[in-house]
């Protein structure tokens, strides 16, 4: 068996649900960047549709914590995984399907996307939010950020193989190859995922204090959440989540067209800012990763100063690329960029590390209803992040003559964010403090509440 509960997951159970979200991230690459192409492009309708689309999946996995919930219920998570993987398999043909439909019967077509991608927003909620629960409940602690640093490089690995190898196969495009194509790419991911699950989850592994826990909140979900949204940490860690990814996504659809208005680079100049960006986010999730495993005692508190330090550092990135409009010939660009995503990536795996090590910090039998709460916070933040950056430059556009100008002012809101974040992660206790402090009463959180608020 590739774990037991003496050991936790090993480096190849970690691996296994690594390609649990490969299969996640290749579905889901069709379906926001493939089909909305062949929306826009071979269908020649409004790009606005699907930014809907992609939107009702996003706002559909507000049911994180609803499926969290269920996994701690059930005491296991194989089961709302594969479940999951096959609700999101089955939505991202039922999108193809109603893409193709969209051709010949407009009105049905948008039915039968609409219902794919709600579909998509559940199954990705169900299969992600059990797969991060089971690695928060299964990995030591000391192999936490290497295991989220895994488990994401593998779900960019499936955006990008599948991106290139369906893209291949697409070519010359007709209706039945995208049907055709999602299919197998859907039919892979759900084969690949029961086979990397099969086995890996331990019988038996429920403490008694825990499976008492999880008795009481059978059939209580809104009981369940009110109990967690009380525990300090969960709420302040769940509006760090929402600050920090919001200043996280609200730079990604802004940075190129800054690149081109005020550095006058092209598109294929300001493209390679990008993927200079990536490669910066994935030496700043390796830095984090390596430096924990050296490590081997390192506790959670390490991963708070990389979370902190790297809001921090994103910050100041921010401002340097901010200033960088007064210098268009000399600055760096490039390597601020870079260095702007070693700092994203160094926070944003801690940050994912921490939420692993938190969910298993207060209550036990809570551990899927806490990752299902900030996997809703971080989607919603994600939802809106890039939408609201691009709406601040429209509105900075209409006060602001100079291009430079407005964009400098946005990004600097965006670095104000990162050090509001970096603030919040400042009062957040480490897991093993938590672990050790008894939980608060209702008395204690009510006063410390009117504290705060004096």
């Amino acid at each position: 068996m590739t774990m037991t509960r003496a050991t936790g997951l090993s480096w190849l159970g970690i691996v296994r649900l690594g390609l649990v979200q490969t299969s996640l991230g290749a579905i889901i690459v069709l379906t926001t960047t493939v089909i909305n192409r062949v929306m826009v492009v071979e269908l020649a309708l409004p790009a606005m549709l699907p930014g809907i689309l992609v939107g009702i999946h996003h706002a559909v996995q507000m049911s994180r914590p609803r499926f969290g919930h269920g996994s701690d219920v059930g005491g296991r998570t194989t089961g709302w995984i594969v479940g999951g993987m096959i609700v999101l398999a089955l939505g991202g043909v039922a999108a193809a399907a109603g893409t193709v439909l969209i051709a010949s019967t407009m009105f049905w077509g948008l039915v039968v996307s609409t219902l794919a991608f709600v579909a998509i927003g559940l199954g990705a909620s169900a299969a992600g939010t059990s797969t991060l629960v089971t690695l928060a409940k299964h990995v030591a602690p000391h192999r936490k950020a290497a295991a989220a640093t895994i488990v994401w490089i593998m779900m960019i690995a499936g955006f990008a193989v599948t991106a290139g190898v369906a893209g291949s196969f697409l070519d010359p495009f007709t209706p039945m190859r995208l049907l055709t194509v999602t299919a197998c790419v859907s039919a892979i991911a759900v084969s690949v995922t029961l086979a990397s699950v099969f086995r890996l989850e331990p019988k038996g592994s429920l403490s008694a204090a825990n499976q008492e826990a999880l008795r009481a909140q059978r059939g209580g979900f809104s009981l369940a959440l009110r109990q967690v949204w009380q525990e300090p940490e969960a709420r302040r860690f769940t509006i760090f989540v929402f600050v920090s990814m919001l200043a996280y996504s609200a730079q990604d659809l802004i940075l190129e067209p800054y690149a081109g208005v005020v550095f006058d680079m092209t598109p294929g100049e300001s493209t390679s800012l990008s993927g200079l960006q990536h490669s910066g986010v994935l030496l700043g999730m390796i830095l984090v990763a390596a430096t924990t495993l050296i490590r081997k005692n390192a506790s959670s508190a390490v991963l708070r100063r990389w979370t902190i330090g790297g809001c921090l550092a994103s910050a100041l990135s921010l401002v340097a690329i901010a200033s960088a409009a007064a210098f268009p010939q000399t600055w760096p660009l490039g390597g601020n960029v870079f260095v702007l995503g070693v700092s994203n990536g160094a926070f944003a795996v801690a940050a994912i590390a921490s939420m692993m090590s938190l969910a298993s910090a207060g209550k036990e039998g809570a551990e899927g209803l806490r990752m299902g709460l900030w996997g809703a916070s971080q989607a919603i933040a994600f939802a809106v992040g890039g939408f609201l950056g691009t709406v601040a430059i429209d509105v900075s556009r209409l006060f602001i003559e100079d291009p430079a100008v407005a964009y400098g002012f946005v990004f600097s809101l965006e670095a104000v964010m990162f050090v509001v974040a970096a603030i919040i992660g400042m009062r957040l206790r480490s897991a093993e403090s938590s672990e050790q402090r008894p939980a608060p009463s209702f008395g204690e959180i009510a006063m410390v509440e009117v504290l705060n608020a004096r």
